[in-house]
Formats: structure tokens, sequence, C-alpha cells
């Protein structure tokens, strides 16, 4: 595996990881970025421009007040809030004091809350005021007993600069008896935070997964885990300096909290951050302000590429886009289309990660681009494919179980000792995912070993049969899943979104017999049914257990 890495390994990137600042927690490169770079614009958020220092001291308040709350090193703060210059304050001043964050989905409604914040045994909560309704109704039955609420409003500029969302603007809750107001404690707060003697192997973050099986756990990540990813991925993806970043995707997800949040503070970079995705918002944050690399996933391309007049705006500024594949599939066409509306952007798959390795286990090489695979495998790290039945590593080219090792690895679930001696095993993490590696040490990505699909004992990989189905000229979106069968098990079911110019006349038979001629007879769908859309995360990732 190593030999593959460094054959295909890009002659302009070096080898070997360095760190900027040396191996210390992100807050301190926070902090060092405050003392050196003072004036520098951390964050844009619609239009009011937060400085290093600014960001810093607010974290540094917001970190003495937990202090003075009783919150210590090891206690669990949840964040129940998304994109918003809040999250950054919160985030790094829970990690300033060695508390740990732990991220719930802004999504949530009461009873996925209340699992998850009695899971976690979180005594603390730092959510959006618009949310408050959810937080008191479950309040009771956990064990929080601190509730500190935020309006995204409060650092909102008088005159924003480019498209607000509406549902940001609603007038701030009046903060009921015995909850508090986040700015209200922050700038009462002296800047004052006591020295916590720090490891860069103490967990820093809670980040929920599902895992390979069962109930969402608690995947335990350290100070040491997401320096070493931010740093992997700001060297292979060129976050330099001078870079301006457009932060949209879901910073309460891995992928969104590591280019969103970790990259750009890390590289000493400025950021646009959106609070949700809104296709000419991104083209007039990008004009306004010159933003050069965007994390994206490819819905979001293709929408901004549609939009009407799209051509008046110049985005000429940006100059890479790194894309995840959720719901539908980069391709060399999307690609070049990508590079033409933006007159020269380069756009390419992001990498393949989990959650348990803070993700980006991979990375594409820019000079050397294999559509279809999620890359070669990221600095200081293997990757295998087993036979998950029997340990076997295969060959290239064959199918197996993905698993890896690197310095990302997290310690395990919290407070889930068998559910993590299934997962991580001597240091590698055995992720449930299935694909294979070609000879130049490229992965593909299959699917959910979970997910898989039984044909008269064939194995079927939603992925595989999704990414076929959308060359259908009418399908915009698709998603696959089994479904029972008398004589063969499990037959193939397609969730189909068509496109609205081409799809009006296109019947399901006529793509069940497109896709019989396109692929193996057990991987073609037997039905099809056509939605309107399909149920996704906030990050976009479709969500095939509730079809």
């Amino acid at each position: 595996m190593e030999n593959c890495r460094h054959k295909c390994w890009p002659q302009d990137l070096s080898p070997e990881l360095s760190y900027r600042q040396g191996q210390k927690p992100l807050h301190e490169y926070l902090r060092d970025n405050a003392n050196l770079n003072p004036e520098k614009v951390a964050i844009i958020w619609y239009g009011r421009k937060i400085t290093y220092r600014e960001l810093n001291d607010l974290s540094e308040r917001f970190a003495a007040f937990l202090t003075i709350s009783g919150v210590k090193k090891g206690d669990h703060v949840a964040l129940f809030l998304t994109n918003s210059p809040q999250y950054f304050i919160a985030h790094y001043g829970i990690q300033k004091i060695g508390a740990i964050v732990g991220p719930c989905s802004p999504l949530f409604k009461e009873w996925e809350l209340e699992y998850q914040l009695n899971d976690m045994e979180a005594k603390v909560i730092v959510a959006a005021d618009g949310l408050y309704d959810i937080v008191m109704k479950i309040q009771p039955k956990t064990q929080i007993d601190i509730v500190i609420l935020t309006n995204y409003g409060d650092l909102l500029p008088a005159k924003p600069t480019f498209n607000v969302p509406a549902e940001i603007c609603h007038p701030k809750l009046i903060i009921p008896p015995g909850v508090h107001d986040m700015m209200t404690v922050i700038n009462d707060q002296e800047i004052s935070v006591p020295f916590v003697n720090l490891n860069m192997k103490d967990v820093s973050l809670l980040i929920y997964t599902s895992g390979t099986t069962g109930q969402p756990k608690g995947a335990m990540l350290s100070y040491e885990n997401a320096l070493f990813k931010t740093a992997a991925v700001a060297q292979n993806s060129k976050i330099w300096v001078e870079d301006v970043l457009l932060t949209v995707v879901p910073l309460y997800h891995i992928a969104g909290m590591l280019l969103g949040l970790n990259c750009p503070i890390y590289s000493n970079a400025s950021m646009v951050l959106l609070y949700r995705f809104d296709p000419v918002a991104v083209l007039q944050a990008i004009e306004r302000y010159k933003c050069t690399w965007w994390y994206s996933v490819v819905p979001m391309n293709l929408a901004i590429m549609q939009v009407p007049n799209a051509g008046q705006y110049d985005i000429s500024s940006l100059r890479t886009t790194r894309a995840t594949s959720f719901g539908i599939i980069l391709t060399q066409e999307i690609a070049e289309a990508w590079a033409k509306f933006t007159g020269g952007c380069e756009i390419f798959e992001a990498a393949y990660g989990l959650s348990e390795t803070h993700t980006a286990d991979t990375f594409m090489p820019s000079t050397s681009v294999k559509w279809g695979t999620q890359g070669i495998p990221n600095y200081e790290t293997v990757i295998r494919i087993i036979d998950p039945e029997t340990g076997k590593e295969m060959p290239f080219g064959e199918m197996g179980e993905i698993v890896l090792t690197n310095p990302g690895v997290f310690q395990g679930y919290w407070k889930k000792l068998e559910a993590t001696n299934q997962t991580l095993r001597e240091g590698w993490v055995y992720t449930g995912d299935m694909g294979w590696l070609d000879e130049d040490g490229y992965l593909t990505f299959s699917g959910r070993f979970k997910e898989m699909i039984k044909v008269s004992g064939y194995s079927v990989f939603p992925e595989e049969v999704e990414a076929m189905l959308i060359r259908h000229e009418a399908i915009g979106q698709v998603a696959v899943t089994g479904v029972p069968d008398a004589q063969k098990g499990e037959v193939v079911k397609a969730y189909v979104v068509l496109k609205s110019e081409l799809g009006t006349h296109i019947t399901a038979q006529e793509i069940i017999d497109w896709a019989k001629q396109k692929m193996t007879s057990y991987k073609s769908p037997r039905y099809v049914e056509f939605r309107e859309s399909l149920p996704a995360t906030g990050a976009g990732k479709v969500l095939r257990r509730l079809l």
C-alpha cells in the first residue's frame, strides 16, 4: 500500500506532513493568529467582519464564563445550532478549558435530542433561541442544568452585503429566567481563562455517528486527531494564508467542521460564512469577497449553474472546489461544465472518510484525477481491503471491507465497549464500508455493507447502481434500496427525481427497460418510484433508510 501511495503521490506536494505552528490544539492556533495578525479578518458573516483578535477574545470570554459556571475539563457541552460565528466562539471556547464539544444536529426533534444529550451525559447546552422550545420540552428528562441561548442575528451587520435567509432575521427571544443569553454573558465577562493542563490525546470532540450498526454512538476524537486531519487536508488541498474560503456545509457535520471551521483557522485564512446554502447568496459572496476555495456537495454546484442570469456574477476568483457526491455523483462532465461556468475553477472529489477518523482518509491528487474513485490515501494513512468473513487481504481490483489506520483514528465510542471492539482493533478501523483499491492505490467506495442488496445470492451495492442510473438524461437524482422478493430474496428499487426540463413524459417502465440494457440484469431495478425530492441529512447525504 505504501508503494502504491508514493507511486501516484503528486510531485508538487511534499510527501511529509508538516505543521504550521507545531503540534498543539487548534484553539492555540486561533490564539497565535490573534497575536500575530490581530486585524486580519477571520469571518465575514453577511458583511459583518470579525477579526482574529475579536474571534479569539469572544471565545476566551465564553471559556471564562463556562469556568465560573462550574464547567471543567472532561465535561460534555452540547451545541445545538448551525453555521454562525457563535458556533466558532462556542466550539473553541469549550475546548480552551478542556471540555468536550458535542455537536447535535439542529434538525433534531425532541426524541433525537433527548437521546443524544442523555447518552453523552451533557450538563450544558448552547442552542439557537429558535430551538429553545425543543430544549425546554426535553430538559427535565436530561441532566442539562445550564442552558445558553443565542440569536443568529446577534452578529449580523446593520446593512448586509448579500442575501440573508429570512429565518435568521426573526426577533430575539426574550430570555426566560434561569437561562443565559450567550452574547450577554460574553460581553459581561472578563478575559480570564484559567490554565488547564491539556494533553494532545485528551478527548476534545464527541461526534455522533451510527457507526457500522445500531443507535448513534459518540466517537471520541482528540486534539491530536483534529490537528492531524486539519494539517493534512490544508496541505494536500493547498489552503493558504491568503485564501478566502466559502463555508456553507454544516459545521456540526464532521466534514463541515474539518473544512469549514478548522482548516481556515489552522491556515490563518479568511472565510465567508453562510448560515445555509442559497445559490444566489453563494454567487454574491464569491463575487464580492473574491472567494478562492470552496468545499461543496455536488447538488450545490448544479443548483448554482442553474441560477437565472448566473453569468452576470464574476466568480473567476474561485480556483479550487472540493466536492462530495451526495445524491448526485461528480462526473468529468459536471467538472468540465463547472470549469467553463467559473472561468477555470477545478473541481474534483473531496475525500473518503468517516466520523471515527475525523474524515478525509483519502484525497484526490489534482494532477492525476481518477473519476469515480475517492482518491489515494492521505498522509500517514494505510488502507487495506479485506474479506469481511475471513479477514484475508484482497488483491487489487477485488471488492471487500475497507479497513484503515492513521493518526486521526478515534479512541472508541463513548461508553460503548462492545461497539468499540467491533470497529476499532489494534489501531485499525473496520469501517463496514465496501470498496476496492486499484494498482495505483486509488480507492473506490462501493457502499455500506449493511446497505448491500442480495439479489439471488449476488451482492448489489446501491452506490454502484446509482452511478449508472444517474447517466440517464432524464434523471436528476436517484437513490437505490433493496425490497423483499419471494423468489430472489431481494430486488432493486430506485427512487428517482426527474429533471424538470426532461422528465415530463418519462415512465417508470422506460427507465427499467433502459437499465436492463445498461447493466447486469440482477443490478437493474425491478421497480422505479418517482419522487419530488429525496430525504437527506443537513449536509445533503441521502438517507436510504428512510426510503
